[in-house]
């Protein structure tokens, strides 16, 4: 069942409340993309486009600006699974967080070498799917969510390292910087 992206915001609102705008988009992209993966079609049927600022689905952005937000429909087993998986992984990061993570992944990439600043572009549920049920899929033995302060630690200082020409991040190599964090956590506990 598809359902609006109106109904996943008002689930993760729910989950989180309080939560901002910014994160809210990005956890739509992960909702969208953690679907897709586990079941094969889109959890909601409104676009996800590359803006500055990374996934957003303007439609819904749009739509809350401007205050015409239509009536919710309940969600179902698997659409509400997902989100709280997406909630349990992501929801402890900041929208600052969820940027950074978002801009170093494929499908916010590709469609981002078809943007210009201040524009926008489709963000391929292919993209997402092929994605998601590979390279961010979680790992099995990957039994914990992402921890804000892992992430943190790991971007801190990243704006000043920031590379006029930059590439996307190594999945491994950030995967080697968690473990090696988590490492030094445990040591030092």
């Amino acid at each position: 069942m598809t359902v609006s992206a109106h109904d996943v915001a008002a689930a993760l609102r729910a989950r989180l409340p309080g939560l901002p705008t910014k994160k809210l988009h990005k956890l739509l992209y992960y909702c969208q993309g953690h679907h897709l993966a586990a079941f094969g079609t889109p959890l909601f049927g409104e676009t996800i486009s590359a803006w500055d600022m990374g996934p957003v689905v303007g439609t819904l952005w749009r739509a809350e600006r401007s205050g015409d937000i239509p009536g919710l429909q309940e969600l179902g087993e698997a659409e509400l699974n997902t989100i709280g998986y997406v909630v349990s992984r992501y929801g402890k990061l900041t929208g600052t967080d969820l940027e950074h993570l978002t801009h170093s992944e494929t499908p916010w990439q590709y469609a981002n070498t078809a943007r210009m600043p201040g524009e926008s572009a489709r963000i391929e549920l292919d993209w997402l799917r092929d994605y998601f049920t590979t390279t961010g899929a979680l790992d099995d033995d990957d039994e914990t969510p992402v921890d804000a302060a892992e992430v943190r630690a790991i971007l801190k200082g990243a704006e000043a390292r920031r590379n006029p020409n930059p590439r996307p991040d190594d999945p491994e190599r950030l995967r080697a910087q968690v473990a090696e964090l988590r490492a030094q956590l445990g040591r030092s506990a």
